[in-house]
């Protein structure tokens, strides 16, 4: 039997490379015979360039290793490589299902889609998981890197955007890995994308009080506004908290027992006395307490009209009132530590990040004092 590299062109100036087997391999257990093997490695047709040129010149040294590895598999009756494809799963349907489970919210479930349509552009619509390797993963790494987003044919996808579809894709590979359609948790030899720290914005105590004294035409968004800015809890978990939640002890005053809609940890959060009075007067256990709130683009209409009525040109969304019960109990005195714990944060890295616009904040009001030498000059000049 003798196994030979071919290429085939195919669209986009493309020339796809196979393997020829004569005569043709047959299935022992379903008797069908097949005579290729595509390995998903493409040449440029008309190189252009240095770069285009060196990929066509390891590529073909790259398929050429593959095509002497599978004659010695065949001589040693070895047909794994080959028969092993046709019992594999559809790696892009088992990546939608994954997609279509993470519901926790609309942000998320929308982060993995998009993902999801990333993949499919990158392996032209077929993907099993016999065609995932170290190769493949690391090809979808530098395609994320350098394409261009979906949206735009000329703005590239930011880092953070990178970074996320990557770790989507991560979560899909060891996810298969586990159910045993993977031989190997590639993921493991890999880097990740690395998250570009982004501004997280955040009200003052001053601005705070300013919304507080501000009417909003949405009462419930007010509520539940403040509510977060003083309990710091996510729009996810405040949209299912209900009566029966908030308790009370004469040990440890006001606090929630519930469960984490992102983490799906559950938590004991104790929260001021203020937050439960502006709730109002309590209803049935069972019932939600922001029953009547909803995301939209009303409400967030109605959330900047409301920032604006009270001075503040910040862009304010819901999450930074997260943000905000995050920054004053720092910029307050309270250690890193329990902060993070009651953000109910994985790591304290993440709690960090707040804690760097707590010292930014500090440095840039030390750096208010003028000079005092520029100061005692101006003074003598006045007299």
């Amino acid at each position: 039997m003798k196994v030979t590299l071919r290429q085939k062109k195919i669209s986009k100036g493309r020339i796809s490379l196979y393997l020829d087997f004569y005569p043709p391999l047959v299935d022992p257990e379903t008797k069908k015979s097949t005579r290729r093997e595509f390995l998903k490695l493409y040449l440029y047709e008309k190189p252009k360039g240095v770069f285009e040129k060196q990929h066509n010149k390891e590529t073909k040294i790259q398929a050429q290793s593959i095509c002497s590895a599978r004659q010695l598999d065949i001589q040693a009756s070895r047909f794994d490589f080959i028969f092993k494809k046709s019992k594999q799963i559809d790696f892009l349907h088992f990546f939608k299902k994954l997609a279509n489970s993470k519901w926790d919210s609309d942000g998320n479930h929308g982060n993995w889609m998009s993902a999801y349509k990333y993949l499919v552009r990158f392996s032209h619509g077929q993907c099993t998981t016999a065609d995932i390797n170290l190769q493949f993963c690391e090809d979808f790494k530098k395609y994320l890197e350098t394409t261009h987003s979906l949206k735009s044919k000329t703005r590239k996808l930011s880092q953070n955007s990178q970074s996320s579809y990557f770790s989507k894709f991560s979560v899909a590979i060891e996810e298969a890995f586990k159910k045993g359609y993977l031989e190997e948790n590639y993921m493991l030899k890999i880097d990740r994308i690395k998250q570009k720290e982004t501004v997280r914005e955040f009200l003052t105590l001053e601005e705070l009080k300013a919304l507080f004294n501000t009417e909003c035409e949405s009462q419930e968004l007010k509520k539940a506004a403040i509510f977060s800015a003083l309990t710091g809890l996510r729009w996810s978990d405040l949209i299912n908290l209900t009566w029966k939640e908030i308790q009370y002890s004469e040990i440890n005053g006001y606090f929630i027992r519930f469960i984490h809609e992102k983490t799906d940890r559950p938590q004991t959060h104790n929260i001021p006395e203020q937050a439960v009075t502006i709730l109002g007067y309590p209803k049935a256990p069972d019932q939600k307490i922001f029953e009547g709130l909803k995301y939209s683009a009303w409400m967030n209409l109605k959330l900047s009209e409301w920032v604006m009525r009270a001075g503040i040109t910040k862009k304010i969304t819901f999450h930074c009132f997260r943000h905000t019960y995050a920054t004053l109990q720092l910029s307050l005195g309270t250690d890193i530590y329990t902060v993070s714990k009651m953000l109910n944060h994985k790591t304290l890295k993440t709690t960090q990040i707040y804690a760097k616009v707590i010292d930014q904040r500090r440095k840039e009001a030390a750096e208010r004092i003028p000079d005092l030498s520029e100061a005692s000059y101006q003074l003598k000049i006045s007299r």
